[in-house]
């Protein structure tokens, strides 16, 4: 499957894998990781990037694909809508179907409000979906979550809020018990203890798995619940515009029926944004792991009605994805295949960064063996080997089939069989840190009864993310905001239906000199091949 250089390379990293065992190299001193983080990340990239000239965040700078999408008209600037038409009427409306959104959902409902969940594609086409390798909890002895705590704070730069971060770590061990009481099959050991492992910049074995399709198997039990709890779920249905009254509260959003082009009107007490991340903007064109509709429609949904973005300058490229074959270019190669034993290495044979250093510095240092012509030539790029070799020389026969079956079935279908032969990596744009600024109940700043949960989010992670705690912040954040949308909607009075802020947000744009020609959200990616 390998080029003839590829294998010439892999001949190298078998030639220093006996000599790599003995001496694991060292962690990077925090000056070493800022110098390297300046000099390669792509958040430090300034022609990635572009001011924003509109909005509540005006001054601040986006990467260009975003600011592209909040310096767009919305489609109802031109296309006209009916508010006095109601077509659902509901306690809760929650926009997105993932796991942040279907936990919500669930405890809305478990509330007593009335829900109604509406998603672009299906019930759990999400990057819940995708997560592979873990959540993390500080549920065992040797462990606490201030200990939890300090790990995610200094991994995310001292950047995280305080309040969000505390919660996140605080309701952690009870995330997991919910998650098992649903019937989540974590892995566990014979005395059914579950099994914990490392993430990168953790300090414990806190990382909860289900061998690598963790966050599958959570989309499973949570969409479970939602059905059997009966909650109406509207599919291949978009938020186009969230709807206001003449109070200036949230009161529904504007949808479109993707299948039939046909606007609907949701009416709500409160809304629940859980659209999910951006990664299918493809920032600095690089390859995603996300899901198909990963196209950052919170953001620009809850900023053009006014609600505050935070930290929407960083994103996270998590620095194993998937270099060769180019079949599965961009796809997640999970952190996990690290914690089990594999080694980083360079097309020589060195290793040359700790496999265990927080995502961004080890995507940096990667990007750096390439641009430093150590990397390894693909038919797409480069990349650097992940020696997979060594999870079976250190756990034993077996290892990779049981803790990471997943992977081993998905580079198999490519005639590569990671436990003879080691892969080859590139980072991938994984995960937005940034996203629409919340309190503690999960309430945005701005804009009254408008909350928002998972990846739409900012603060809670800082500027960098660990391994493990978006999986766990869905739950804990989407629990939260389902309660407390519950509980606010019995106080909500809506007023007269408006959405005279697409007009304002116009003139806005006007004023600045903007025409994109694009309205936003995006929806969907362009993939679209265009033949001169």
């Amino acid at each position: 499957m390998f080029t003839a250089e590829m294998y010439e390379s892999i001949k190298k990293v078998e030639a220093t894998r006996e000599e790599r065992m003995k001496t694991e190299p060292r962690r990077m001193t925090a000056e070493e990781k800022e110098e390297l983080l300046k000099t390669y990340h792509p958040d430090y990239r300034a022609d990635g990037f572009e001011e924003i000239k509109v909005g509540p965040n005006k001054g601040e700078k986006a990467p260009k694909e975003l600011a592209d999408l909040l310096h767009s008209n919305s489609i109802l600037l031109t296309d006209k809508v009916d508010l006095s038409k109601v077509d659902y009427d509901c306690d809760v409306l929650v926009i997105g179907a993932g796991g942040a959104g279907c936990s919500a959902a669930i405890e809305a409902n478990e509330a007593g409000a009335d829900v109604v969940i509406v998603t672009k594609l299906r019930i759990g086409d999400a990057n819940t979906m995708m997560a592979e390798g873990g959540i993390q909890a500080a549920d065992k002895e040797n462990d606490s979550p201030v200990q939890h705590y300090l790990d995610a704070f200094g991994g995310g730069h001292f950047a995280a809020r305080p309040e969000l971060l505390r919660r996140l770590v605080m309701e952690a061990p009870d995330a997991i018990k919910w998650l098992n009481d649903l019937g989540v099959m974590f892995d566990k050991d014979e005395d059914g203890r579950m099994v914990t492992t490392h993430g990168g910049g953790t300090s414990r074995k806190r990382m909860h798995a289900c061998k690598d399709y963790s966050g599958a198997e959570i989309m499973r039990n949570l969409r479970d619940e939602v059905l059997n709890r009966k909650i109406p779920v509207v599919e291949f249905t978009s938020a186009v515009e969230l709807i206001k009254d003449d109070k200036g509260q949230v009161a529904g959003a504007v949808l479109l029926n993707m299948e039939t082009g046909d606007y609907l009107v949701a009416k709500a007490k409160t809304v629940v944004i859980a659209t999910g991340g951006a990664g299918r903007l493809h920032y600095q064109n690089f390859p995603t792991s996300n899901h198909y509709g990963a196209t950052a429609d919170g953001l620009v949904l809850g900023y053009r009605i006014g609600a505050p973005l935070l930290y929407q300058d960083t994103i996270q490229y998590h620095p194993t994805g998937v270099a060769y074959p180019s079949q599965i270019f961009g796809a997640l190669v999970t952190e996990k295949v690290r914690s089990l034993g594999a080694m980083l290495v360079n097309k020589d044979g060195e290793a040359y960064a700790h496999p265990l250093e927080t995502r961004d510095v080890s995507a940096s240092a990667i990007i750096r063996e390439c641009a430093n012509g150590k990397g390894v030539d693909t038919p797409l790029g480069s990349g650097v080997w992940l020696d997979t070799p060594m999870i079976e020389i250190l756990g034993g026969e077996g290892t990779i089939e049981k803790r990471i079956p997943a992977m081993f079935r998905m580079y198999l279908n490519y005639g590569i069989d990671m436990r003879k032969e080691p892969i080859l990596v590139y980072p991938t744009l994984h995960y937005q840190n940034g996203g629409l600024e919340i309190g503690g109940e999960g309430f945005t700043k701005a804009i009254p009864n408008l909350l928002v949960a998972g990846e739409a989010v900012g603060g809670i992670h800082g500027r960098n993310r660990l391994m493990g705690n978006s999986l766990l912040d869905i739950i804990v954040f989407g629990r939260n905001a389902g309660k407390a949308a519950a509980a606010k909607s019995k106080d909500v009075v809506i007023g007269e239906m408006n959405i005279d802020h697409v007009e304002a947000y116009a003139k806005e744009l006007e004023a600045a000199g903007l025409n994109t020609g694009m309205t936003s959200p995006l929806l969907l990616p362009k993939y679209a091949r265009h033949e001169r």
